[in-house]
């Protein structure tokens, strides 16, 4: 079966989002990308890569000089457009293979948990390297195959299936007609992220919750806080999930 886009994500029960969930989100992007600046965010424009109702693209606004919001589901453009309305803020149906803006035209992109959803995560990279400013930098969340649960369905062992068995397991768990992401290992996201310069953040996140507005996932003392530390210090390719900046470099490959 070709693998293209979901162009109605934000409507299908893998796509249903709580606004809470993804504020919480766009705080640790603000804390990862002021530690990674370390000069004022306000100074910055910003593009989101798969904004779908702009709750996060709404947060970032309060930080960024501007932030624009593309995603290739035209009803959650629709509804991001009516909701948020900042004089900073915009959002538009796009395509993250096709990105319709100029060279260099950013300082900032985000893309949060979005390569497994394209159809050619390769050439969204190439077109988000090529809309950066050198030196700029993309926000990088990702998932890795090697994950025990696979969030989009809350299916156990779902990403690491042969994709014919994949197909089959959510079809009789009644989750969907078919398993349209494809989830990278942690060394297949490295090699995608093969034009960048890429400062892993997975690790100082996990230390450092207070800071980076994790602590809902990882509750100080708690056991799961303690597996993650081991995970990210001792097998960081069986981390379920990582944050890197991925910087483009001043003189561009």
């Amino acid at each position: 079966m070709a693998r293209g886009y979901q162009h109605n994500f934000s409507s299908l029960p893998a796509g249903s989002y709580d606004e809470q969930g993804r504020e919480r989100k766009a705080q640790t992007m603000v804390a990862v990308l002021q530690d990674h600046f370390k000069r004022p965010l306000a100074d910055l424009n910003v593009l989101n890569v798969g904004s779908s109702v702009g709750i996060i693209d709404n947060y970032l606004a309060n930080h960024f000089r501007s932030v624009t919001g593309i995603d290739i589901d035209a009803p959650a453009i629709e509804k991001s457009q009516s909701r948020f309305i900042k004089t900073n803020l915009k959002f538009q149906t796009g395509d993250a293979l096709n990105l319709d803006f100029a060279d260099a035209s950013f300082d900032v992109v985000i893309c949060s948990q979005v390569y497994e959803h394209v159809p050619d995560p390769e050439k969204m990279m190439r077109e988000i390297n090529r809309v950066l400013i050198p030196g700029g930098a993309c926000y990088f969340a990702a998932g890795n195959r090697l994950m025990w649960n696979e969030p989009h369905y809350n299916l156990p062992l779902l990403s690491v299936l042969p994709r014919p068995l994949a197909h089959l397991y959510v079809r009789i768990a009644k989750k969907a007609s078919h398993y349209h992401e494809l989830h990278y290992t942690y060394f297949g996201l490295k090699k995608l992220a093969g034009n960048f310069a890429v400062n892993d953040y997975t690790k100082k996140v996990v230390d450092d919750p207070a800071k980076f507005h994790t602590q809902y996932m990882l509750p100080p003392g708690s056991k799961k806080a303690r597996i993650a530390k081991l995970i990210t210090h001792r097998i960081m390719w069986l981390s379920p999930g990582f944050i890197w900046i991925l910087t483009k470099p001043i003189t561009a490959r």
